[in-house]
């Protein structure tokens, strides 16, 4: 009996726009569950902070005492390469950014196969296969069954908890509203441009008429009376038995549907730190696409980035980091007037700026050059008006 009262009520506790009529509210009621991926505008957003992260390359570093330098050996190959013996770097770092955002609320695990020292692979895990147990201050790792230390795992966490801080949250609490929301405005949508309740005309007859009775008379009717062969023409019609009205059916203009979508398009670029011309919000501005840059892809980064430094080197002046600068968005002139700057002044060489700009390098451009005469750096003190000018 308590079923039978669920079941009647349910439908009373959905928010429906439009009411057009009994029949035609299941066209325009949203029922079920979806998880975050399947919305458009969420996964749009997460799938264009993962696809950026994974275009970046990851380099190995070496802290020294004049600076940074690029470490080019194995490893830096199997991480930046082939991480994982049945994916790239895009689709493996892709992989990490997803389930962190989506899937894994706010997690992301990966098991690191080693042999002797060496790494083998990077293998992930499915979220639904890994789960954490809290173990005093700390926590394991469990994946399917079998516990792990944390440090013999890579944990990818996002959003850190405030009762679990190694445990990420993710955006499901603050997104499962507004991903609601969409859903039934795109159920509406789909209800309203499918549905046959939408009469542009009514026409009026006597109902008392028997021929007006049965579905095949009106149909006779209308080709007799209203059916035209071209278009335009008027139509005759006697004056006793019928009134022709023009009616309006509701529109989604009428329900500002659109500024409903586009306010909620524009929360959930809020919430990812998106910027909203990406789910179609807006004009692209260059200086938005720049801050999303600093400001969402890199500290996602710096997580992934200080996880595999803390978990797969040993050597404590080595570390990995994205290559960031290929994301930002600069005009080649400006890149070029950058370059030509630091070239004359004999920090960059010349093919130093050719592969600033995209170019290969070319024989004779591997010195530095200072002032307007462009002399080797190590020549400057050998200038005649520094020595003084030899009579001739």
């Amino acid at each position: 009996m308590r079923k039978k009262q669920k079941r009647a009520r349910e439908p009373t506790r959905k928010r429906s726009v439009a009411f057009v009529s009994n029949t035609a509210w299941e066209s325009l009621e949203c029922m079920g569950y979806s998880t975050l991926s399947h919305s458009p505008e969420i996964s749009t957003a997460v799938d264009t902070i993962a696809r950026l992260i994974g275009s970046m390359t990851i380099h190995l570093m070496e802290n020294t005492e004049s600076g940074d330098i690029r470490v080019r050996n194995e490893l830096s190959r199997k991480v930046d390469i082939d991480p994982n013996s049945c994916m790239t770097r895009s689709a493996f770092v892709q992989w990490i950014v997803k389930t962190m955002l989506l899937d894994g609320n706010g997690n992301a695990v990966v098991y690191p196969e080693t042999s002797r020292g060496i790494l083998r692979d990077l293998r992930p895990i499915p979220p639904s296969c890994a789960n954490f147990l809290p173990d005093g201050f700390g926590y394991k790792v469990v994946i399917s069954g079998r516990e792990y230390p944390p440090d013999s795992v890579l944990h990818f966490a996002w959003n850190p908890g405030s009762f679990y801080p190694w445990k990420g949250e993710g955006y499901r609490v603050a997104l499962s509203d507004v991903a609601n929301n969409l859903k039934q405005a795109a159920a509406t949508e789909k209800g309203f441009m499918s549905s046959k309740w939408k009469p542009s005309l009514i026409v009026k007859v006597d109902s008392l008429t028997e021929e007006f009775a049965s579905p095949e008379g009106r149909r006779r009717l209308l080709e007799e009376y209203v059916s035209t062969t071209e278009a335009g023409e008027p139509w005759m019609i006697p004056a006793d038995q019928f009134s022709v009205e023009q009616v309006r059916p509701l529109t989604l203009s009428d329900l500002a549907l659109a500024d409903f979508v586009q306010l909620d398009k524009r929360t959930v670029a809020a919430i990812l730190g998106v910027p909203p011309f990406v789910l179609g919000v807006g004009d692209f501005q260059r200086e938005a696409w720049n801050n999303f840059i600093s400001s969402t892809i890199m500290p996602i980064a710096r997580s992934i980035e200080q996880e595999l430094t803390r978990k797969l080197l040993v050597s404590p002046s080595w570390f990995f980091r994205f290559n960031v600068r290929s994301l930002y968005n600069y005009e080649l002139r400006d890149m070029a007037q950058v370059a030509d700057d630091q070239f004359v002044r004999g920090i960059m060489t010349g093919n130093e700026v050719r592969d600033w700009i995209g170019m290969p390098p070319l024989e004779g451009l591997n010195e530095l050059v200072i002032l307007e005469n462009y002399i080797p750096r190590g020549m400057i003190g050998d200038q005649n008006k520094l020595k003084g000018r030899e009579s001739q």
